[in-house]
């Protein structure tokens, strides 16, 4: 199934404009989600929208939007009032700013979309920007879902991806968090020297394709066995070893990441090799 757009528009640099849609980068629907029920008869819950005053259910047509503005007193605000209300960023993402791509901290990421030229005519442009844009993040603004967010436009592969991004005044601070008081500014340098020498026997080329969501796999495996009318048993749970000497633990750790390399190595050397066949002598005639 083709995917659809979520907001079409143009992204803007400088002069230039360039038709764009936006699509989602995630899939909600991969994970697992529940209905809720009545548990006496398993019948699913419905929300109705209930008037206290008429003590009565209202019917879709019959339900406003509303601002308080004092306790107890509101403004309606229809439709037609958000149509006013058209910022630039309704239809154009202008990147006013770039700057390299590192620059962006990652706590300020909120969700990522696609960016793809709208239609053939676009996607010369589009190629251009985008070759351009290489290791660069493009900053601008985009209305959408009913507000304005900053976005951040970087180029992936042969399209754009694009992140809203969350304000300053969303994110908490470091320093409100009381428990990194305790944390010294300069540990003890012979454990920081092992702790590198572990963390290093770890580094691989990222792929986060090969991790599995085991808690997905866990539920859906329980969902199966009630399906089946199976007993439904508890993997065991696995506590962590209580830490009593660091340095003691680096070096266990580290030698057992040195006895997994070299199990792996073994078994590496003990495939047998695939054995050429000698080619067969053609007879003469």
């Amino acid at each position: 199934m083709a995917a659809r757009p979520t907001w079409k528009g143009f992204l803007k640099v400088s002069l230039v404009n360039i038709p764009v849609r936006v699509f989602p980068a995630t899939n909600s629907a991969a994970s697992v989600s529940f209905n809720q029920l009545h548990e006496e008869c398993q019948t699913r819950v419905q929300y109705k929208k209930w008037c206290p005053t008429h003590d009565r259910e209202l019917s879709k047509d019959e339900i406003v939007r509303g601002y308080e503005f004092e306790k107890g007193r509101y403004v309606v605000v229809d439709d037609a009032d958000l149509e006013k209300v058209r910022p630039p960023s309704t239809r154009v993402i202008n990147l006013v700013q770039f700057a390299d791509i590192e620059e962006i901290d990652p706590v300020y990421i909120d969700r990522p979309y696609y960016l793809a030229p709208d239609g053939p005519v676009a996607a010369e442009a589009f190629g251009v920007m985008r070759e351009g844009m290489k290791r660069k993040v493009g900053i601008g603004k985009l209305a959408l879902y009913g507000r304005e967010y900053l976005v951040a436009v970087a180029p992936r592969a042969q399209g754009l991806v694009m992140y809203t991004l969350r304000r300053a005044e969303e994110i908490r601070q470091m320093g409100n968090i009381d428990e990194f008081e305790g944390v010294p500014a300069k540990p003890n340098a012979a454990e920081v020297k092992l702790a590198q020498q572990v963390i290093s026997s770890f580094e691989a080329t990222l792929d986060l394709g090969q991790f599995r969501d085991e808690y997905e796999e866990e539920l859906r495996r329980i969902i199966d066995a009630k399906i089946s009318g199976e007993e439904v048993v508890a993997a065991p749970e696995e506590t962590p070893a209580k830490v009593v000497n660091l340095m003691d633990a680096l070096r266990k750790s580290l030698n057992q990441v040195s006895d997994t390399q070299k199990r792996t190595a073994k078994a590496e050397l003990a495939k047998p090799r695939a054995t050429r066949t000698a080619p067969r002598k053609r007879a003469r005639g």
